[in-house]
């Protein structure tokens, strides 16, 4: 999978054919195995595929062609990774929920520092004019 995916929204398939190395009425068959792969359509038909669906071909080309899955095993493959990266996405959006909430309550006390420091001060100046007037 270290095929250079250019910079670019959308790959007609006979670019993403180039890219993953594999033949267009391959990349059109694993499209209708493969739920992952939903190329855009032009009104014209032409497939058009972002990014994403480049990778999922590549995933796909490796774990048949280079780990010999078959189509049923590669599918589960797939639904596995899919639900690794979903679950890391969660415990990711969990973990910055907490740093958000840690943020906020740090933010919190600098602000009753801050109030603590002012009646403090306030106290000190007050003992100061005792100090001096007595």
């Amino acid at each position: 999978m270290t095929s250079k995916i250019p910079d670019k929204v959308f790959f007609k398939i006979g670019e993403v054919g180039r890219i993953t190395g594999v033949p267009e009425h391959t990349l059109r068959y694993w499209e209708e195995e493969f739920g992952q792969i939903r190329p855009e359509k032009t009104k014209s038909g032409q497939r058009l595929y972002r990014r994403r669906d480049i990778e999922v071909l590549l995933q796909i080309k490796d774990l048949l062609w280079e780990q010999k899955f078959k189509i049923a095993g590669a599918k589960l493959q797939l639904k596995r990774s899919a639900e690794d990266e979903r679950l890391q996405l969660e415990e990711l959006q969990k973990e910055a929920l907490q740093s958000k909430a840690l943020q906020e309550v740090v933010e919190h006390n600098k602000e009753i520092a801050s109030r603590i420091q002012h009646e403090v001060d306030g106290l000190l100046k007050l003992l100061d004019d005792t100090v001096v007037g007595a």
